[in-house]
């Protein structure tokens, strides 16, 4: 079975470093049932491929007991695909040869295993039931994925084709070690034949190795149960803790809930806006999230937009306003968190909704991090109080989302402004509003991000203040639409 991975990241032969395998050299390692043989067929500093050969022995499968238990039919043990197929046999040849790799550790470069690198992976060759589902598993993390099917026997047409695929997959900026983390977990999944027990330290590392991206994964019950062979005593504490965790994480739709100022705040957390200059009227003051979604609203009517994404929807507060709008004729309400969604729909009271009222309305869990055709068509995407939730090196793969992949015709974020934060007198210097905010942006720092994806997507931006301005921070948040 062989695996290749191939960057053009300038200069591309980084990938040596970050695999911790020396271009120049052939390698090889002892593994279960064979030896698995690392080298580089290209190492040139516009591309670098890594070459993962594993070599199995049918013989010692048998002789070792590591092969099939013989039960599907008399000669399973000497009649079967193990030595030639991506199995559970490359994922522990993966974790072997390239553990630090997957760690994230690299001595030499510390910097290097966070870059995000243009990749490109084949697999040959992946059991998989339908080449739809190889798309359905590697397409919601991101991935451009290709598919080759193999006939079962060439001097036998009527035959038809095998269930067995060579798998190439393409991500324009992804870390190493996600790949190596998405293989190293989904290949026993499609092959559903591990080589060896499962049991609870094989559900820890499920976790281990999924915990970034597998509770967002929309078939996260079958990649579980598949991976730990269905056997309940693992599988429900699994699924219990991947749930717990998508709960309690910190999810893409918060808001606020950092007390900021002495005035009250709102049931999203985030306190009223406090006055730049003259205290106003109790009365007359106005929540800073209610300004947000009011002017994301209002932009949407302006716009015209009939099909409208909600991304990172929390629960429902933009989408209530939607729905009065009556040229918005579809709308998708996407979360990351299950939780989010349930408020959303008991808020919404989207089980009273009269019915032509409910078809304009689809709520939905994903994630701005992985690629969904679902987002594909639409006139407007309202990312609220999102973008801080993430990771400053995961912005990359938002982009590639939103403005790459799915298009939408404008789209429309805000983001705290980090130089208004003087004004709150609970934060200390270089605090956040809430603790699960990754960065806050400067007027400077968002506008220069705004133009430099609407340079490179086709798109014109301008960005406006959000709020009461203050002669010297501006106002409290800021917003950013991009138009086609």
């Amino acid at each position: 079975m062989l695996l290749t991975i191939t960057t053009t990241h300038q200069p591309a032969t980084d990938l040596g470093y970050l695999l911790h395998k020396n271009p120049a050299r052939l390698q090889t390692l002892e593994v279960a049932g064979g030896q698995v043989h690392i080298f580089y067929p290209e190492a040139t500093p516009e591309r670098c491929t890594a070459a993962v050969l594993l070599d199995i022995d049918p013989v010692a499968l048998v002789r070792n007991h590591r092969g099939p238990a013989g039960e599907g039919f008399a000669l399973e043990q000497y009649v079967n695909d193990r030595p030639y197929v991506a199995s559970s046999f490359l994922s522990a040849a993966l974790i072997k040869a390239f553990n630090t790799a997957m760690n994230g550790t690299c001595k030499d470069r510390p910097e290097l295993p966070e870059v995000l690198l243009p990749l490109e992976a084949t697999v040959a060759v992946m059991p998989a039931a339908s080449a739809e589902q190889l798309v359905r598993l590697f397409a919601p993390l991101g991935y451009e994925v290709e598919t080759e099917a193999h006939v079962l026997d060439p001097t036998v047409p009527d035959w038809g084709n095998s269930r067995y695929f060579t798998l190439r997959l393409r991500h324009s900026a992804l870390r190493l070690r996600d790949l190596l983390s998405h293989l190293y977990v989904l290949i026993p999944v499609l092959d559903n034949d591990k080589h060896y027990w499962v049991n609870a330290q094989e559900a820890e590392k499920l976790l281990h190795r999924g915990a970034a991206w597998l509770p967002q994964h929309p078939d996260r019950e079958f990649i579980t149960r598949r991976y730990l062979r269905n056997l309940a005593e693992y599988v429900n504490p699994t699924l219990e803790r991947l749930l717990a965790g998508d709960e309690a994480a910190a999810d893409d739709s918060l808001e606020d809930i950092l007390p900021l100022a002495a005035e009250a705040e709102d049931n999203s957390g985030e306190a009223e806006l406090p006055t730049p200059d003259q205290p106003e009227p109790a009365a007359a003051k106005q929540k800073l999230h209610d300004v947000r979604l009011d002017r994301v609203a209002e932009e949407i009517r302006r716009l015209g937009a009939k099909r409208v994404l909600d991304l990172g929807c929390g629960e429902g507060k933009l989408v209530r306003r939607l729905l009065k709008l009556p040229q918005v004729e579809s709308i998708l309400a996407m979360d990351v968190s299950m939780r989010e969604l349930q408020r959303a729909q008991e808020r919404l009271h989207v089980a009273e909704m009269p019915p032509r009222q409910r078809e304009r309305l689809t709520l939905a869990q994903g994630s701005v991090l992985y690629h969904d055709p679902r987002l594909a068509g639409y006139d407007a995407a309202a990312v609220v109080e999102v973008i801080e939730h993430l990771d400053e090196n995961r912005l990359a793969a938002f982009e590639q989302v939103v403005f790459a992949r799915a298009q939408p015709g404008a789209v429309l974020v805000t983001t705290p402004n980090a130089d208004y934060n003087q004004r709150y007198e609970q934060l200390s210097a270089g605090d956040f509003r809430h603790t699960d905010h990754r960065f806050e942006w400067s007027r400077a720092q968002f506008a220069e991000w705004a133009t430099g994806v609407a340079e490179r997507h086709g798109y014109h931006v301008r960005v406006e203040p959000l709020g009461p301005e203050a002669a010297e921070f501006g106002a409290p948040s800021q917003l950013a639409v991009f138009e086609r």
